[in-house]
C-alpha cells in the first residue's frame, strides 16, 4: 500500500508547485481566523487554480459558521472538508460533501485507547480520520503524540483509513509510517520555514522519506 501524503497549512502559489512537484497527494487550504496560515475566500480561489488534476485540495474548518464552510464550497470547491475543532457529526454531515474527520489526541476524553476508538465511532461515514496531537491552537503546533494510542481505533473493524499527523517532520516521518502503518500523513510545520511559508527542500525531504519508508 502505497501512503499517500498531504502537505497543508499553504499560502504561496510557489509552494503549491513544490509541493506537487515533490509528490503530494493533497494539499490543504486553512479557513481558520486565528491560524497563521488563514486564507481568505479570494486568496484561496486565486491558489485553487495552480493544483492539477488528481491532487485533492482540502479545506479545514475549526468550528466554523455554516455560512462560511458553505461559502469555500461554493467558491474554492475544495475536494475534501476537514473539521478540526469540536464539531458533531451532525455539523460535519451538513454540506453534504465527504469529510475528514480530525481528533486532536490526548484532549480530555481521547487521552485512552479505548475512550479515543469509542469517540470515532460517532464519525462513521467520514471519508478518513486524521490523528493530530492535543494542543490549544487546533493543530500546525509541531507536537507529537503517544502513537500507542491509536492501537484500539487500528483494532476495530470498522475504522475509517488513518492519517497520522501531530509533529512529523522529514526526520521523524519514516519511523512513525514504519510503526502506524497510517493510510496518509499530513504535515504542515514539519516542512515549514515560518507559518504559512513552506520549504522545497523539507516538502522534497519529507515526501522521500515516506517513500522510504515504504520500500
Amino acid at each position: 500500500m502505497r501512503t499517500r501524503i498531504k502537505i497543508c497549512g499553504l499560502t504561496r502559489e510557489a509552494d503549491i508547485v513544490a509541493a506537487v512537484e515533490a509528490g503530494a497527494d493533497a494539499v490543504g487550504f486553512v479557513f481558520h481566523p486565528a491560524s497563521k496560515r488563514c486564507l481568505s475566500l479570494e486568496r484561496a480561489v486565486q491558489l485553487r487554480r495552480e493544483v492539477p488534476a488528481f491532487v485533492d485540495v482540502v479545506a479545514l474548518f475549526v468550528n466554523a459558521e455554516p455560512q462560511v464552510v458553505h461559502a469555500v464550497v461554493d467558491r474554492v470547491q475544495p475536494d475534501l472538508l476537514q473539521f478540526h475543532g469540536d464539531e458533531s457529526p451532525a455539523t460535519c454531515r451538513q454540506s453534504g460533501r465527504r469529510y475528514l474527520r480530525a481528533f486532536r489526541v490526548g484532549a480530555p476524553g481521547i487521552d485512552t485507547p479505548e475512550g479515543l476508538a469509542e469517540y470515532c465511532k460517532a464519525y462513521d461515514d467520514a471519508a478518513g480520520w486524521l490523528y493530530d496531537s492535543y494542543s490549544t491552537g487546533y493543530g500546525g503546533s509541531g507536537l507529537t503524540f503517544d502513537h500507542r494510542l491509536l492501537s484500539e481505533v487500528q483494532a476495530g473493524a470498522a475504522s475509517r483509513p488513518l492519517i497520522l499527523s501531530g509533529g512529523l517532520k522529514p526526520e521523524s516521518v519514516a519511523q512513525a509510517v514504519c510503526a502506524v502503518r497510517p493510510w496518509a500523513v499530513d504535515v504542515s510545520s514539519g516542512v515549514e520555514i515560518e507559518p504559512g511559508i513552506k520549504s522545497v527542500r523539507r516538502m522534497q525531504a519529507f515526501v522521500a522519506a515516506v517513500r522510504e519508508a515504504q520500500a
